[in-house]
């Protein structure tokens, strides 16, 4: 089920070629009805903290909580948002026989809007989510900056229109000296209504039928599949403990999210506007105009990344998430590629 590509000198010069047109794309809208920006700096939520609706959502475990957050920031941790952790203790969700397989799953419509309506999230709320971004005793910061992405299009995905990133998380804002509450905010809880968007999210047979479009369908249909994980997991150097085999889904891009990233010692930021711009652009290298654009990871953690930037910070038109990623596609024994290189 596996394939190979074999890549000589000439094939691939002629695909640094290809990949190095910058091809246009159209954007969507979505700007138009936002009020908060998708990424937002830590100047501005100190300056704007008085914001009418606005909820400051700080997802770290409940111990970092305790030790310090953002005035006013209310704890719903990471975990709280999907089912089937893949952290330890939970590695049940690592058999690919079990009930609890794959790992990191959307919740139940009824458990996702309880845990909405318990933090008092509405739909007229601005949402500002707040992680940690370096390592700790925690785990790898660049997982938690991911885990911060995985809220925001959870909530996205239940309708909830105004959802941001704090740039820089918890740790530039102590970086920065700026005020912190060891207060234990308790939200009013409300009763959440919302509509969630069944067509952002799709299944392994979804993505399948797009692999095995016959040439000319898939020119019409013109939909890319963009791989989120490291460039050394996508060309199958390396491989994940998740994923039963190495390389990547036939067809797919590589856009690795910490590609997206400036990882430094106190935290860890997004790169700026027209850098991100410049590489969400080599999603459109294979086709003139994508029509959809498939985005998975290992398990859904950085997918929700990439998702979150070409989707809410560079306007790109129909964005989806295939959440059983590498995790299902390969343990279902589905064809991936890897590469040699001559």
């Amino acid at each position: 089920m596996r394939r190979k590509l074999v890549l000589t000198v000439s094939t691939t010069l002629a695909l640094v070629l290809v990949l190095a047109v910058t091809l246009t794309i159209s954007v969507n809208a979505h700007s138009q009805s936002r009020v908060i920006d998708p990424i937002v700096s830590t100047g501005w939520l100190e300056g704007n903290s008085g914001i009418p609706n606005l909820v400051i959502l700080d997802v770290r475990n409940p111990v970092e909580y305790a030790a310090g957050h953002i005035p006013g920031a209310i704890n719903s941790p990471e975990g709280d948002w999907y089912i089937n952790d893949p952290v330890p203790p939970f590695f049940s969700c690592f058999d690919p026989s079990g009930p609890d397989f794959p790992c990191m799953e959307l919740p139940t419509v009824e458990d996702l809007f309880a845990t909405i309506g318990n933090v008092g999230v509405t739909g007229d709320s601005l949402v500002v989510v707040v992680s940690r971004t370096v390592d700790s005793a925690w785990g790898p910061g660049v997982y938690a900056v991911a885990g911060a992405t995985r809220v925001a299009v959870t909530l996205i995905y239940a309708g909830i229109r105004n959802v941001a990133i704090l740039d820089g998380g918890y740790d530039k804002w102590i970086a920065e000296a700026r005020s912190v509450s060891t207060d234990v905010v308790t939200p009013t809880p409300v009763t959440y209504e919302g509509e969630v968007n069944e067509a952002m999210f799709v299944s392994m047979d979804y993505v399948e039928n797009v692999v095995n479009r016959s040439w000319w369908m898939q020119l019409l249909a013109r939909s890319v599949i963009v791989d989120a994980r490291d460039a050394d997991v996508y060309f199958g150097v390396n491989n994940e403990p998740w994923a039963a085999y190495p390389g990547h889904i036939p067809g797919a891009t590589s856009l690795p999210v910490p590609w997206l990233w400036s990882v430094g010692a106190d935290y860890t930021t997004y790169k700026d506007a027209a850098v991100l711009k410049d590489m969400g652009a080599g999603v459109a290298a294979k086709y003139f105009a994508p029509r959809e654009i498939i985005v998975y990871c290992g398990v859904g953690g950085y997918a929700s990344t990439d998702y979150f930037v070409l989707s809410e910070v560079l306007g790109y038109k129909n964005v989806k998430i295939y959440d059983g990623s590498a995790q299902e596609w390969t343990q279902a024994g589905n064809p991936i590629v890897t590469y040699e290189w001559e």
